[in-house]
């Protein structure tokens, strides 16, 4: 039977996540790493690159090199990679893909299905463009998740009286706020806010 896995693709960084033994458990490269910086490049030969790799080779060479590509999803932005160009769904699916060899070769287990998780307050286009990349990079996307809700499911201090929480969201892109409701197993949300264009990238144009 083939894995399900979770994905958070970040604006900076992405990983790769699944269950063991109930607990969420966060699936390393074959060097240890956790996190994927969501950063896609070719070489001066032609070579994709994917990860630290291509966010090393930015700065010398930002014409062959995509970051934060998270930021363009849901639109019809086209994006230069070398001589050739892309939408935001298909640079995504490159993350993807990586994400989901690593989840393959660390689990001996092919995986086809996947949960994405991305910002309480991303659009309905955002949200079908990051599922479109999902299937572009071979998978299927079982739910699109937002983020806080994701936190929250994993809060471990759960009892029978009801608690609210409040869960910041702040990345390399966006910041939402979330007020979650948690009952027992139960986990609703009562409300959220965003922006999905204050985030790290912003700070560091300050």
């Amino acid at each position: 039977m083939a894995s399900v896995v979770g994905i958070d693709l970040g604006t900076t960084n992405s990983l790769v996540a699944t269950l063991d033994g109930g607990q969420p458990w966060v699936i390393p490269d074959a060097a240890g790493e956790l996190l994927l910086p969501s950063v896609v490049g070719v070489n001066a030969e032609g070579q994709l690159l994917v990860g630290q790799a291509a966010r090393r080779q930015y700065a010398a060479a930002p014409e062959r090199t995509v970051r934060s590509v998270k930021r363009q999803m849901g639109s019809n932005t086209t994006l230069s990679l070398g001589d050739r160009s892309y939408s935001p769904q298909a640079i995504s699916a490159l993350i993807l893909r990586s994400l989901k060899q690593r989840a393959e070769e660390a689990l001996h287990d092919t995986v086809e299905q996947a949960v994405i998780t991305v910002p309480a307050y991303f659009t309905d286009a955002q949200r079908q463009a990051t599922k479109e990349a999902g299937e572009i990079a071979g998978l299927e996307v079982l739910q699109i998740l937002n983020e806080p809700t994701a936190a929250a499911l994993v809060f471990d201090k759960r009892g029978e009286d009801s608690q609210r929480l409040l869960v910041y969201d702040l990345g390399g892109g966006t910041f939402d706020v979330s007020i979650v409701e948690i009952t027992g197993p139960v986990t609703e949300v009562l409300a959220s806010h965003g922006n999905n264009r204050l985030g790290g990238d912003d700070f560091d144009r300050q």
